[in-house]
């Protein structure tokens, strides 16, 4: 029996739904057809929970998830197994302009799709971090944290989009469009959240609970399910008595704003979402097409080891330090060259550590370990952490010459890292038992300044780009005093004596 033919009846055309505006039912229906060419990309093949008002804002909603009985038989569905209970749900595919129309004529202001799309149900496309402000923050404190989330994105090389919720919060999508699965997404999105909680406990948590977010702003990472579901751009939202539309802006709006201390700019009524679409096009284009792919790390638990069990030799000397040539002109820069070659320490393979405190775009520590002839190096954006039970997050770069442990001086600006270098501590270390390589670093430090266990988690991240956890283990340390911090353990100079001098210590010290 073939299909009828696709006909929309509507109803109560005129019933209002925002009764502070009059927007009303017919109006809602005349938005989603006029939406149609830019949402529906975004909605095709995925199965769409349905929040339907049918009294409209204030008047009381459910959830719809199955297709209503009298569903027409040319709207597409597709059935996903419940996750906790027996049976299959019957979710409806808004594919097309007239189920659209029919969606909204059931009150269904709202339209929440999965990450997925049938039948590919444990394959996201994309990964979403939802931002959501607690009491005494609001959609800037939100977008301040968007900028948190893009430091991290952009430095793992993944492009990342935001849109207001048409809420009170953002959402950051990052597009895959590549073979992912939920278990490699939900950790991810966990950690980066997590990453950020360590590093800014004054504005983000990460952990669900109303009583902690307080002036903070909620990195909901959950969302990343195969049994959740996240509004829709181009959706309309049905929490406030006008309607506001989830639009996507750009970073340059949500900087704007910021600046301007203006919410009101990252709102769009129906209207105003329209004209700006009919301006700028969809801005999120991008998440259907860019194809990008999770850190290396994320989709496998493990390196792979060697018969013996042990990580694989790294790469020579000479191999290793071609990234850090690469970045440098040393006809520019008095940073050691990867000629440059200081004498190991006892024990042939190196146990010494250094920790340059670095004042280039941002002030940060840069953590050194002497390991196969190279300085194995991370950027610690606040330092290692003194406090045990604090977590810190540390970014892998490029190996650096052995030469680099005494390097204290000024990298000229416009040259990459440009700025001053304090040799901060120096000393040795030792791995732990429980050390594997690839994956954690236990270590024993006996520095000028820094004396104690610290521990070194990777997490899932690229195998270019590896970002670490590190936490202070064992025994607590007592913070360094004020003169502690500023001081240099090679030449006791501050930081501005060190720019005033503008030296390259290293070379008196081969």
């Amino acid at each position: 029996m073939a299909p009828r033919a696709k006909e929309v009846k509507f109803s109560n055309l005129d019933k209002t739904f925002f009764p502070e505006t009059g927007f009303t039912k017919g109006d809602l229906i005349r938005y989603y057809v006029d939406v149609a060419p830019f949402i529906l990309p975004h909605l095709k093949n995925r199965p769409v929970t349905l929040i339907r008002f049918p009294d409209g804002f204030g008047g009381g909603s459910f959830y719809e998830k199955n297709a209503p009985k009298f569903t027409p038989d040319w709207v597409k569905r597709a059935k996903v197994p419940r996750r906790r209970h027996e049976g299959e749900i019957d979710y409806v595919l808004i594919n097309d302009e007239q189920t659209l129309a029919w969606c909204a004529n059931l009150a269904a202001i709202e339209l929440h799709p999965f990450l997925h799309r049938a039948p590919k149900l444990e394959t996201p496309t994309h990964v979403a971090f939802d931002l959501d402000p607690g009491e005494g923050a609001d959609v800037l404190t939100c977008a301040q944290v968007a900028f948190l989330l893009k430091g991290i994105f952009d430095g793992l090389g993944l492009g990342s989009f935001p849109k207001v919720s048409g809420s009170k919060g953002i959402q950051i999508y990052v597009p895959l469009n590549t073979p992912v699965t939920y278990e490699m997404t939900s950790p991810f999105a966990e950690t980066v959240a997590q990453m950020l909680e360590q590093d800014h406990p004054d504005l983000v948590v990460s952990k669900m609970a109303k009583l902690l977010r307080k002036k903070k702003v909620l990195i909901d990472w959950s969302q990343n399910s195969a049994s959740k579901t996240t509004v829709s751009v181009y959706s309309v939202r049905a929490k406030r008595p006008e309607p506001y539309v989830s639009m996507p802006v750009t970073w340059d709006e949500l900087r704007a704003a910021i600046k301007a201390k203006k919410p009101e700019k990252l709102f769009f009524t129906p209207d105003a979402a329209l004209k700006r679409l009919k301006k700028l096009g969809d801005l999120f284009e991008p998440v259907l097409t860019l194809k990008q792919k999770l850190p290396k790390a994320f989709a496998s638990a493990a390196k792979k080891k060697t018969s013996t069990g042990k990580a694989a030799k790294s790469a020579k000397p000479e191999k290793a330090l071609e990234a850090y040539s690469k970045k440098r002109d040393f006809t520019k820069t008095a940073e050691p060259g990867p000629r440059a070659r200081g004498k190991k320490s006892k024990g042939g393979d190196g146990n010494r550590f250094v920790i340059q405190k670095h004042a280039a775009s941002h002030l940060h520590y840069d953590f050194r370990l002497e390991m196969n002839g190279t300085l194995k190096s991370w950027a610690v954006p606040k330092g290692l952490p003194y406090e045990t039970g604090v977590k810190r997050s540390a970014f892998q770069v490029e190996d650096h010459p052995l030469d680099y442990m005494k390097f204290e001086g000024t990298i000229p600006k416009g040259q990459y890292g440009g700025g001053t270098v304090m040799v901060w501590d120096i000393g040795t270390y030792e791995l732990l038992p429980g050390t594997e390589p690839e994956k954690n670093l236990k270590l024993r430090l006996a520095g000028k300044k820094l004396k104690g266990e610290w521990h070194m988690f990777r997490i899932k991240s690229d195998d270019a780009k590896p970002v670490w956890l590190i936490a202070k283990s064992g025994e607590g340390m007592k913070p360094l005093t004020t003169r502690q911090e500023d001081s240099s353990v090679l030449t006791r100079r501050s930081m501005a004596r060190i720019a005033k001098d503008n030296d390259a210590e290293w070379q008196s010290n081969r």
